[in-house]
Formats: structure tokens, C-alpha cells, sequence
């Protein structure tokens, strides 16, 4: 087996606060009837959450993240960017507080027509 597809299983096991609770809304195509994955290996990288058939890939960042990897962050999403995808980030805070506001955001994304 790949390390990149232990690693994701390992990942599905240890989900944040925040990528669980983002999780609740995602699975079983609650929203707009879309199936969502989570941990998902594409290429080289393991994506939080993904929707093939809208190309969409949804990340879930903590405070730490910002300082560490933003730099990594832009070179992961140009190149999914070039692979047909479509990335929406999220902080922790934002999945926390308002849900009912990054519902919206992913509905409004699942709307748009593929990249």
C-alpha cells in the first residue's frame, strides 16, 4: 500500500475539532446532493476534503498554519489549481463560529461550473 494512502487513512482517524464539525455537513451528500471525501491523497499532497465532480477541494487551516506554510500552501494550490481543481480554505475559527457562513461559501462554490 502507498504511504500517501496510510497516511490519509491515518489522517481520517485523527481529524481536528474543526474538520469534524465541517465533516457533519460534508458527508452522506448533505450538501446540494454532493459527495464529499475526506483525506483524500491527490499527487504528492492529502487534501482535507474533496469533491470530484465539482473539482472542488475544501482545507481547514489552524492559527499555527498561517506562519508555517503559507508559502507551501501556494505552491500545493497552484499546482491542484493546474490539476482542475478549485480551493477553498477555511480557518478553524471560522468552521467553529459560524458554520451556517461556510455552508453558504461551499453552496456558493458548488454552483460555480468546474474550473
Amino acid at each position: 500500500m502507498a504511504s500517501s494512502t496510510k497516511r490519509s487513512r491515518a489522517l481520517r482517524h485523527a481529524l481536528t475539532a474543526a474538520e469534524r464539525k465541517l465533516w457533519s455537513i460534508l458527508r452522506m451528500r448533505q450538501i446540494a446532493g454532493r459527495k464529499f471525501r475526506r483525506q483524500e491523497p491527490i499527487g504528492h499532497y492529502i487534501v482535507d476534503f474533496i469533491c470530484y465532480e465539482a473539482r472542488l477541494i475544501i482545507e481547514v487551516d489552524g492559527g499555527q498554519h498561517a506562519a508555517l506554510t503559507a508559502d507551501h500552501d501556494h505552491h500545493r494550490d497552484a499546482w491542484l489549481a493546474s490539476q482542475g481543481f478549485r480551493v477553498l480554505r477555511f480557518w478553524n475559527v471560522e468552521v467553529s463560529e459560524s458554520l451556517e457562513g461556510v455552508h453558504d461559501r461551499i453552496v456558493e462554490a458548488l454552483q460555480l461550473p468546474p474550473p
